[in-house]
């Protein structure tokens, strides 16, 4: 079920693993961390919640450069669990935040973080979006299998625009200038 309208205020983003060594193996690499940091950039235009996690910041490294900037301001949080949900300091913030009934999801990889953060969400009874274009894994195959999986257990899955023109709503207002000007750079 797609909902009508989405209220910004109701969203949160969480942005997955992007880092520099692990990134140098996935698949559309730079067209993933492209759609992210676009996801990113509308949603502080917009004032989305955000969460940036990361996989063992030691091994894999730091964000990609075009999100490192980006995700400066951001509560960033380091896992070794793939789940989000799993990391106990991530799991009470958005306890604290019961509005945030929507969640977006961006990053890698689709099979292994994303599916089971956006399973332990779907069953916390939060909606999930998952943005197609914004997440990847190593292999193509995966990628394309965990976004069916993800989409059969009741995850929207569809691409970045989508989503932010769903939160957009109409054009003419200043947010749709702004944001559009994003989309179009």
């Amino acid at each position: 079920m797609i909902p009508e309208n989405l209220d910004p205020a109701h969203l949160c983003l969480a942005v997955v693993d992007l880092q520099t060594r692990l990134m140098e193996v996935i698949h559309r690499a730079d067209e993933t961390a492209g759609a992210a940091a676009l996801m990113v950039r509308c949603a502080r235009e917009l004032k989305v919640k955000t969460l940036a996690l990361t996989q063992y910041r030691k091994g894999l490294g730091a964000y990609v450069p075009e999100l490192e900037e980006l995700l400066a301001d951001t509560p960033q949080y380091d896992k070794t669990a793939f789940n989000l949900l799993a990391v106990e300091s991530v799991a009470q913030e958005i306890a604290a935040r019961p509005e945030l009934d929507t969640f977006v999801l961006v990053g890698v990889e689709t099979h292994i973080c994303i599916w089971q953060s956006a399973l332990a969400l779907l069953g916390a009874g939060k909606q999930v979006w998952v943005l197609s274009d914004a997440v990847s894994s190593r292999r193509e195959e995966d990628h394309r299998e965990a976004l069916l999986q993800l989409r059969a257990a009741g995850a929207i899955v569809g691409p970045t625009e989508m989503l932010i023109y769903s939160l957009l709503g109409r054009a003419g207002t200043p947010e749709f200038k702004k944001i559009h000007s994003l989309i179009t750079a």
